[in-house]
């Protein structure tokens, strides 16, 4: 029979049709779960993670942020705030995704009472998937303008032009009694990108979007289709993809590093950059921002950690790869500072300027300053290509974890009509977000691609990540989850990981939520500040994903029965199918508590299906054994 059929028939309105993993029939009925689909080779995952993780932050962001709070000594509170916040929150969404093997959405079964924390997860990456895939638009622009044999940007004197555009090569062949005054004057990469680009001067404001920039449109549009082909299966499908775009980046990482160490004035650029500034340690503000940068580059709170962990299988080791993927990615924002930075310092050299007026962060850096770099070397076109080749492969393994996150949530939301029209379903919402990204292409584009940028995932992903630390050791319990773990690695975090849990990782999140709010400066793009309007829109476009919370509760509260307090206790604790999605994995607690069980016993499922009781039988029987004891304590 064909799964569709098979799973049509397990549905819990009737059970006396349902087919157990014990039957005879087990074979067939364990198909049923293979229709969400799971990654198809040993790494994909891992792969896929580290291509998450590792993004346009650690090119543009980390080098910037270290430079700016003690050089060297920015290293200190980083890899602290790694260890406090960055690794425990990290394992905690891997666990819960892989233990349920649900989306952001269906995995609050563990607390119907929160649901609305998925709701909340879902808006914020749905918002950050609009801006994100703009931002590769802008990459693929300037990745075909480079396929020349003079790059655009290299010379004043193009219609876009102003007449304070100045030429480095003109600063360069200057006569030297007279030396060229910089200072008012505008380089002819930034005039491309801001006049040519964007065409920005067509818009007054946020408020005047103008026209829509057609090339920047067409990016866009390809920017969706390349997404669409590579998540069309799903992980099977991205899961390939991902072999590429996540190891294709260091190559040309290590090339741009290379190149840059041995220009002329790279260690001028690379002292400036780790030079350590020890006094700066005294600073919450040093520490703040070490916390933000682990927060927002190991991507956590946007569900897609949880999401890639939900198509593992039950005992795959995410111990071993939390550490892979969270130190290589902390590894990788160095080494991009390396390459960064060696060019910069080359940079300053040869327009003889101190290497601070040349360091920018975000799209400064990759769309003006590095281009302008690129301009000053031999086969300038060949190494523009390759760095906005790596940009590219770095946005699209992020975008595919966005995109992923959402199709999975709504999909495990109603598997039984989705999941069999998945490719349409993601080509439904991928032309959804790309005519709301249409707004982005406009002349005042990048106002609106600010905006969302400074507001969509700043406040609404800490409170995200707070909740969800709070829920899972308080309301959960840590001990219940500790057991979870065991039941699927074969042991139980250590104290390290459960201090982190319990007091650390929420408490330096509150920190930095608190930080957020006194800290508060309105948002800008240059010299244009933004009006009261917009500033508005952008706070309600934080706060929305927030309200899900309570939204999500009162629903909840309302499917209940039973007083007020009785339906909150109700809707507090885990659903009754919460738990590993294969009966043949669920022990203790969790035997024959999937809709239509007919297994007395997974064990021994597990005995008859391989002959023999293996170590995560072992920690099977250890489990049981344990909640009897803890059962008959009670009594």
């Amino acid at each position: 029979l064909p799964s569709r059929i098979l799973c049509s028939l397990i549905q819990p309105v009737t059970p006396d049709l349902l087919v157990s993993p014990s039957s005879p029939h087990g074979d067939l009925a364990s198909e049923c779960p293979e229709d969400r689909g799971n990654w198809t080779g040993r790494l994909d995952f891992l792969l896929s993670c580290i291509g998450y993780c590792v993004g346009l932050g650690n090119v543009w962001r980390f080098p910037y942020r270290a430079y700016t709070n003690g050089g060297g000594a920015f290293l200190v509170p980083y890899f602290i705030m790694l260890a406090i916040c960055g690794i425990p929150i990290f394992f905690m969404e891997l666990s819960l995704g892989q233990f349920s093997s649900l989306g952001p959405l269906a995995v609050w079964k563990i607390s119907p009472l929160f649901k609305g924390v998925g709701i909340g997860t879902i808006l914020i990456v749905s918002l950050v998937a609009i801006y994100y895939n703009m931002i590769i638009a802008y990459v693929l622009f300037y990745l075909f303008a480079s396929l020349t044999s003079d790059l655009p940007w290299q010379h004043c004197g193009n219609w876009w032009n102003t007449d304070l555009c100045l030429d480095h090569h003109v600063i360069k062949t200057g006569n030297t009694t007279f030396p060229v005054n910089i200072t008012n004057t505008v380089s002819p990469s930034e005039e491309y990108w801001s006049r040519y680009v964007l065409h920005i001067q067509g818009s007054s404001g946020i408020g005047d979007p103008g026209r829509i920039r057609w090339n920047l449109c067409l990016c866009l549009l390809l920017s969706w289709t390349i997404v669409y082909l590579c998540i069309l299966k799903g992980v099977k499908s991205s899961g390939k993809v991902v072999y590429f775009t996540a190891t294709f980046p260091y190559l040309i990482l290590v090339m741009l590093l290379i190149r840059g160490v041995t220009l002329e004035g790279a260690w001028k650029g690379i002292q400036f950059y780790l030079t350590p500034q020890f006094d700066h340690l005294l600073s919450s503000k040093v520490w703040i921002e070490a916390a933000l940068q682990i927060f927002y580059s190991l991507g956590v709170g946007f569900g897609g950690l949880l999401t890639f962990a939900s198509y593992n299988t039950f005992h795959q080791n995410i111990y071993r790869d939390t550490f892979i993927v969270t130190l290589g990615n902390a590894i990788t924002s160095i080494l991009a500072g390396f390459a960064i930075f060696s060019v910069l310092g080359y940079m300053s050299q040869e327009l003889g300027v101190p290497v601070n007026q040349v360091a920018k962060a975000g799209p400064g850096l990759a769309f003006v300053v590095y281009p302008q770099a690129m301009t000053m070397l031999p086969l300038s076109p060949f190494w523009s290509f390759l760095f906005f080749f790596m940009l590219l492969t770095l946005g699209l393994d992020s975008q595919f974890a966005f995109m992923e996150t959402i199709v999975t949530a709504v999909t495990d939301e109603f598997p039984y009509y989705l999941r069999p029209k998945k490719a349409l379903f993601s080509a439904v919402i991928c032309i959804a977000l790309f005519l709301m990204g249409l707004i982005l292409t406009t002349e005042g584009g990048m106002y609106w691609l600010v905006l969302m940028d400074d507001y969509s995932a700043g406040f609404g992903v800490m409170v995200v990540v707070i909740t969800t630390c709070l829920v899972v050791t308080r309301v959960y319990g840590m001990k219940r989850f500790c057991r979870d773990i065991h039941m699927m690695l074969g042991f139980k975090p250590g104290p390290y990981f459960r201090a982190c849990w319990m007091v650390l990782s929420p408490a330096t999140m509150m920190a930095l939520l608190l930080y957020n709010i006194v800290k508060y400066q309105p948002s800008e793009y240059g010299n244009y500040r933004f009006p009261a309007w917009a500033e508005v829109l952008g706070i309600l476009m934080g706060v929305l994903s927030c309200l899900m919370i309570p939204v999500g509760m009162v629903m909840a509260i309302l499917q209940e029965e039973g007083t007020l307090w009785e339906r909150i206790q109700q809707a507090s604790r885990p659903a009754m199918d919460w738990g590993p999605s294969l009966e043949e994995n669920r022990t203790g607690v969790y035997v024959a508590s999937l809709a239509g069980s007919q297994s007395p016993k997974p064990l021994m499922v597990h005995m008859r299906k391989y002959g023999g009781i293996t170590s995560y039988e072992n920690t099977a029987i250890e489990v049981d054994r344990e909640i009897e004891e803890e059962e008959e304590s009670m009594m």
